[in-house]
């Protein structure tokens, strides 16, 4: 059995751990609220740009002259599985429900056939992914110089994304990240992002123009050259957006638990270092009166 000594510096070492999550969650909890804010407020936006590419693309889907972005090649063989993650571990499943749900994308598609090409938009993707797909990971981009996710940050892997679907690099674009519920809840999600047809789940709700008509100027295959770029960049700036928010709150509470946990062990090797020493107390007080005796 352990000795006095060792016992102590457990518990004091448990407890330095205790202190450690309880600031990391105090921190996750903080960034976490500001992470809520920004996702609250940047959803209308995207799901607004959504709809307005939606309602223009409804009379483009059929045309011969539609945007590639729209329509996609005409083939769907090549894709483009762009993984969003975090940089960081010690959040709980947070990182690993994001590979598991990549790895079936990923594993559905290469039974189907199709040849499959991974970006990785943080470093724990990449790390999960690796082991199985590393001949198809392609990059890695990592998010931890930046501080806080702006839509500078997602402007840049959209403009790489652009390139590389106009050097026709691949055909498909899903996106893989985790949409952020509660605090306790974060889901993982896919979407498509190119062809931007693909990523409506049912057509656009038309307004009702009242038997007006109405004139786009300039015309729609313009307005749509203009905003389907943009409304990438949005779509992963929203994801990204998602992710951190997902991140903190997994972290709050993966750290919550974890002060938990350490609280019940500092109890359990307290508890042991009272019965060591209140064991080594008797066997002296049984050797004192013994030896009172023997005189």
């Amino acid at each position: 059995m352990a000795s006095l000594k060792e016992f102590r510096n457990r518990i004091d070492s448990v407890k330095s751990t205790q202190k450690i999550t309880k600031a990391m969650q105090m921190v996750a909890a903080a960034k976490l609220r500001r992470a809520q804010e920004s996702v609250e407020s940047a959803r209308p936006y995207a799901a607004r740009m959504g709809a307005v590419v939606g309602n223009l693309s409804h009379s483009m889907t059929d045309q011969p002259d539609a945007p590639q972005l729209l329509v996609g090649t005409g083939d769907d063989q090549t894709h483009l599985v762009l993984v969003a993650s975090a940089d960081r571990g010690l959040c709980g499943g947070f990182n690993g429900a994001i590979a598991r749900k990549a790895r079936e994308l990923i594993s559905d598609l290469i039974k189907q056939g199709k040849q499959v090409k991974i970006l990785c938009v943080g470093v724990k993707a990449h790390e999960q992914l690796r082991r199985m797909y590393g001949d198809q990971i392609i990059d890695v981009i990592s998010l931890r110089e930046h501080k806080h996710i702006d839509s500078n940050i997602a402007g840049s892997i959209a403009t790489r994304v652009l390139e590389m679907f106009e050097a026709g690099e691949f055909d498909v674009c899903t996106l893989v990240f985790s949409k952020f519920k509660n605090v306790m809840t974060q889901t993982p999600a896919t979407q498509t992002l190119i062809p931007a047809a693909g990523s409506l789940d049912e057509p656009a709700e038309l307004p009702d123009l009242g038997g007006a008509c109405y004139t786009y100027e300039p015309d729609e295959e313009e307005i749509l050259n203009v905003l389907l770029p943009r409304n990438l960049s949005t779509q992963i700036f929203q994801a990204l957006l998602e992710n951190v928010a997902g991140e903190m709150g997994s972290k709050m509470t993966a750290m919550d638990n974890a002060t938990r946990n350490a609280g019940e062990m500092i109890d359990k090797l307290t508890l042991q270092y009272n019965r060591k020493r209140q064991s080594m107390i008797t066997t002296e007080l049984i050797e004192i009166i013994a030896g009172a005796e023997a005189i």
